[in-house]
């Protein structure tokens, strides 16, 4: 057996019969034949910035670390093929200096981007759309070691499906994105009033290109990002702003309120008010990737749900109340971000402009009956989780909720008839 693997939030692990890290197509393919020559599943860890067993497997793991090269860069269509194991953050520097940018991105850019858009990951905006659907082309390898490229020129329901696909379908080992000219973001953050925040969502959502809140249990006060494209020259901050702001402030801060609430839970909510009480107005103006990602270093485990932008405010006041509740010891803040509808079939924004809703929680505690008690009000809007992210449905609960789950499962079947890419979530979330 190979040594154990454990992923970011080091609440998931597993130890594989092998780990496999190949550096190009050729050695992809080869890992492949030896799984098979073995009888053995292949699963793609990635960065293990998942909080699900999606990446678990006791057959073979297949780490991507090695593939992380740009291969064609097309300037005037802002197509740009890179391999699968790229990081997001290496990809967005390497990005800029050729002009390019993505157009919207999620707070994390620890993750690789075969991992992310996998998984479903997206940022906010009203008007955008998450990294899966900024994809304009797949190169996978399939359990019989043959390479298909899929494109929506050539295979439009693989795509739709391969740009989500959970690692189901096959091996990414390429993916070609689209972009655009890089652009620079004013960000405001700013405290509110909470009731004055969720009356005017639909202003603050649409008065910005991407708009989020934060809300801590127990508190009257939303933290307000505002980001607005501008023609301004960015202004980078110093390292030591960078350092104070996200290490010291959200990071050594916020770990000590957590530690304190584990340790002392009477105090949360008054922590828990206090933190809110101290936060501030600041602007950051910057090129996009820079202000997008956040530095994360309090490891916690996460659950989050799309639901109909219509339900964005009283899902959000139903999740305060669950959160405020003694026994739960909730001092992570509520995230709620934004996104517009997209056609991907296993997206949690598929055929509606969509509001997503994240709750936290110390892997320590019992996190399961705040995470249950959150995903019921979430099943009564017909909610889809993140795949990447805690929750409990399985098949059954699941299929209803994506028009094109039978289309999926048809390209599954055509692209992975014997199962090879499978393990015990995969099982339970596609049947």
């Amino acid at each position: 057996m190979a040594s154990q693997w454990r992923n970011w939030a080091r609440d998931q692990a597993c130890r594989p019969a092998a780990i496999e890290t190949p550096g190009s197509r050729a050695e992809l393919v080869e890992v492949l034949e030896r799984a098979a020559s073995a009888g053995l599943p292949v699963r793609a860890s990635a960065s293990g910035h998942s909080f699900t067993d999606v990446a678990l497997t006791d057959g073979v793991m297949v780490r991507c670390d090695r593939l992380g090269r740009i291969l064609a860069v097309d300037r005037a269509s802002g197509l740009v093929k890179v391999e699968a194991g790229i990081v997001l953050g290496d990809l967005n520097r390497r990005l800029d200096e050729l002009g390019l940018a993505f157009e919207n991105l999620g707070d994390i850019d620890r993750q690789t981007l075969a991992g992310a858009i996998s998984t479903g990951t997206h940022g906010t905006g009203a008007r955008f759309r998450s990294i899966s659907a900024q994809v304009e082309a797949v190169d996978l390898v399939l359990a019989d070691g043959s390479s298909l490229e899929i494109s929506a020129m050539g295979d439009r329901a693989a795509l739709d499906a391969a740009r989500i696909g959970l690692g189901a379908l096959g091996l990414i080992y390429a993916v070609t994105v689209r972009t655009v000219p890089a652009y620079t973001i004013e960000r405001v953050d700013s405290p509110r009033p909470l009731a004055e925040a969720l009356a005017r969502l639909d202003e603050l959502d649409h008065g910005s290109d991407h708009f989020e809140l934060y809300v801590f249990p127990h508190t009257e006060v939303a933290l307000c990002r505002e980001s607005r494209r501008t023609d301004d020259p960015p202004r980078p901050r110093s390292p030591a702003r960078v350092y104070a702001q996200e290490v010291i402030l959200e990071n050594w801060a916020g770990g000590l309120l957590v530690e304190a609430g584990l340790r002392l839970p009477a105090l949360t909510p008054r922590l828990a008010r206090l933190a809110a009480a101290v936060t501030g107005r600041s602007t950051t103006i910057d090129r996009s990737f820079r202000v997008f990602a956040s530095d994360r270093r309090i490891r916690f485990t996460e659950m989050e749900y799309a639901i109909g932008r219509e339900h964005a405010a009283e899902a959000v006041r139903r999740v305060l109340e669950v959160a405020a509740r003694p026994e739960h010891r909730v001092a992570f803040p509520i995230e709620v971000r934004f996104a517009a509808a997209d056609e991907l079939m296993l997206s949690g924004a598929h055929g509606r402009d969509t509001c997503y809703v994240s709750v936290h929680q110390d892997r320590r505690l019992d996190w399961e009956p705040y995470f249950r008690a959150v995903e019921a009000i979430m099943d009564s809007y017909e909610g889809r989780p993140h795949w990447g992210k805690r929750h409990f449905q399985a098949a059954a609960t699941l299929a209803p909720r994506y028009p094109r789950w039978d289309e999926f499962a048809a390209v599954r079947d055509r692209l992975d008839p014997g199962r090879r890419f499978t393990n015990a979530y995969i099982k339970r979330v596609l049947g």
